[in-house]
């Protein structure tokens, strides 16, 4: 029997690539994308001839258009976000639109038509920041940024449509993610495509702050093991298992480029910067998820596709707004 999944947001980097991964693995699914094609969605991230996948070009505060697809639908993904931390400081107001009031719209319809589950994709990020240790998932949330905070409200609002209604709803929090197709406003590409153009690198602050690194894929496989063996209710933590500062990243980045400090500008460090991110996994563990990809060498698979992939970045980087 055929599982008709409504997936929000994936023609961007993680959800692209979770519906390319679904489609070259399963055939007993058929995938419609919502998206509103905004300068972080690209139609090339998906195979639009694929005859199990169906593209619908929207935003989900459209009632009337979540209404109908989200009853044609078995299950929902939910990846629709804004996700830069610095563009909701310089203005909060779409994160709060896309991100808490999309996010509502979508939990309001799916409990209008009674859906099957409703995987929320969500970020380490509502934790705050931790100085050691690793986060589990009971521990408060303390989100220090505008974007952070409006996921953390969303993640809030997906569990309470759970504990007061029944909604199967599933909630993972991810650590940072890297990997083919991620927009250059991101740190990893951001500074990949900027040293194979011979440019410089905007390094916040000191570079102390750390990040566990995710890949894609690990990211991927993680939520559909949440989607198909999770529990209604429960929050899991996907952790990549790479500690690492942002200066060490960048030591990574222009030996993997060819270049070398003189390639770093210091910049003042962003409001608010949490200093360390760390979740504990054991929980998500419990079900068969484990990361797969070495960093070091996930690291140069993905800076030799941006250097391959022009055409890709080129026009995705130099569209994107001011």
């Amino acid at each position: 029997m055929t599982t008709r999944l409504l997936v929000t947001g994936a023609a961007g980097f993680i959800g692209s690539t979770y519906v390319r991964r679904l489609l070259a693995d399963r055939s007993d699914l058929h995938i419609t994308v919502l998206d509103r094609l905004t300068y972080a969605g690209n139609r090339a991230n998906l195979d639009l001839a694929h005859p199990a996948l169906d593209l619908v070009e929207g935003d989900i505060c459209d009632t009337a258009l979540v209404d109908r697809l989200v009853a044609d639908a078995d299950q929902i993904v939910h990846f629709a976000a804004e996700s830069h931390v610095d563009r909701s400081i310089a203005g909060s107001a779409e994160f709060v639109r896309t991100n808490v009031l999309g996010t509502h719209t979508l939990l309001d319809a799916a409990l209008r038509h009674d859906t099957d589950r409703f995987v929320h994709v969500s970020t380490d990020e509502v934790y705050g920041s931790i100085d050691e240790g690793s986060w589990p998932e009971s521990d408060p949330l303390r989100p220090n940024s505008p974007y952070s905070a409006s996921k953390a409200s969303s993640d809030l609002l997906a569990l309470a449509c759970h504990r007061t209604h029944g909604l199967d709803v599933r909630v993972t929090r991810c650590s940072n993610n890297y990997g083919p197709y991620q927009h250059p406003e991101k740190v990893i590409p951001l500074f990949v495509t900027n040293l194979l153009d011979g440019g410089r690198v905007p390094l916040y602050g000191d570079g102390r702050n750390v990040r566990d690194w995710l890949h894609v894929e690990d990211h991927c496989a993680a939520i559909e093991c949440v989607r198909n063996h999770g529990s209604a209710g429960e929050i899991y933590n996907i952790g990549g298992g790479t500690e690492m500062s942002n200066r060490e990243l960048t030591a990574l980045l222009l030996e993997a480029c060819g270049t070398d400090w003189d390639s770093v500008e210091y910049v003042t460090d962003r409001k608010g910067h949490d200093l360390r991110y760390s979740v504990d996994w054991s929980k998500i563990a419990t079900l068969g998820y484990a990361p797969s990809h070495d960093f070091r060498k996930g690291l140069a698979e993905t800076v030799d596709w941006y250097r391959d992939n022009r055409a890709w970045w080129e026009p995705t980087k130099y569209r994107t707004p001011a």
